[in-house]
């Protein structure tokens, strides 16, 4: 008892002098709550979509800057954001798997093949370099495909010979990304990389090392096969979109969803952004984020028509920004 009188009493005399007994080396044992960063000093990564140019997410459609992604993400107090440098026509690069003989052709390719390990490597590449020009661990943001290859760039947890995947990124957070294969994986069009992912990362894989998920998904179409159906054309940009599905006979924004949800899910009359529908969007063990009436990308399905109702907009933004905030341990 003496002792702890004795100690109790150095204390408050250093209390007195003006130490801070909530410095890590005076603080309870029972303290576990950790230090938050500040979004100021947090690098973004953006992780384009399949046939997503990095323009899309600076100036998309030759709109102003200040409609983007990147704009959007400044005004909520990140100043350093990056974009995985991509030009569309790069894609073409994923027919490489075609060389990738025989697991193409047996539907066994990994997302580190000849079809996608450029883009995992341009990944992470641009963390790299994003945590080299800032020191702070990365927000990825993977949008469409960049949402299931960011998971397959983080891997088992090794990012490289001497580093780990905790120490290079902070969160992830996927923003109408495809996270299972279709109900046949033999119909996958990317030929056995994105089941693979899944199954050798499954689920919030890293989350136990630390890294936050937040997966968002959006419920603005419902597939139907029906030439004739239309959607609620109370919005302007999908009332443009169906005159134009209807005049190149493709229907409706409805039927285009149906056809897209069964390239993706096997299955067509399901919900979703207009491309993914929403379960296939949903990581088991993320935080799992649903958004009514928000669609896939900065254009109406399958047109060059500007959409104000993607993940991205401005108007939609915080509807998932909080989420990812508490997951990524962030304050403004």
């Amino acid at each position: 008892m003496r002792s702890f009188s004795i100690v109790l009493l150095s204390l408050t005399t250093l209390s007195s002098h003006g130490f801070d007994l909530n410095l890590p080396f005076f603080s309870s044992p029972f303290q576990s709550t950790p230090s938050k960063t500040k979004t100021s000093n947090t690098p973004v990564v953006i992780c384009p979509g399949f046939g997503n140019d990095e323009i899309d997410y600076l100036t998309p459609l030759d709109q102003p800057r200040e409609s983007s992604l990147i704009a959007a993400l400044e005004r909520r107090g990140f100043e350093n954001v990056y974009t995985i440098p991509l030009k569309r026509y790069e894609w073409i690069r994923v027919a490489g798997g075609l060389f990738d003989v025989p697991n193409f052709y047996t539907g066994n390719c990994l997302p580190t093949g000849l079809g996608y390990g450029w883009y995992v490597k341009r990944l992470k590449e641009t963390v790299n370099q994003a945590y080299e020009e800032t020191g702070e661990k990365v927000l990825l943001v993977g949008h469409s495909a960049g949402g299931w290859l960011a998971r397959a760039a983080m891997g088992d947890g090794i990012w490289s010979d001497d580093i780990s995947t905790k120490d290079r990124v902070r969160c992830l957070v996927t923003l109408g990304a495809i996270h299972k294969a279709p109900q046949d994986p033999n119909t996958c069009v990317t030929k056995g990389a994105l089941l693979n992912t899944d199954v050798l990362y499954p689920g919030a894989f890293l989350k136990n090392d630390g890294i936050g998920y937040v997966s968002v998904g959006g419920c603005a179409v419902q597939g139907n096969n029906d030439k004739e159906e239309k959607e609620d054309l109370s919005n302007k940009s999908l009332e443009k979109a169906d005159e134009m599905y209807s005049i190149r006979g493709e229907g409706s924004a409805a039927r285009v969803a149906f056809n897209s949800y069964t390239a993706v899910a096997g299955e067509g009359a399901l919900i979703g952004d207009g491309v993914v529908p929403f379960e296939w969007t949903q990581l088991d063990g993320s935080r799992q984020i649903s958004l009514d009436g928000v669609v896939h990308s900065i254009n109406e399905a399958g047109t060059t028509i500007p959409s104000d109702r993607w993940y991205g907009s401005e108007s939609v933004m915080d509807r998932w920004m909080s989420a990812v905030m508490e997951e990524a341990g962030l304050e403004q």
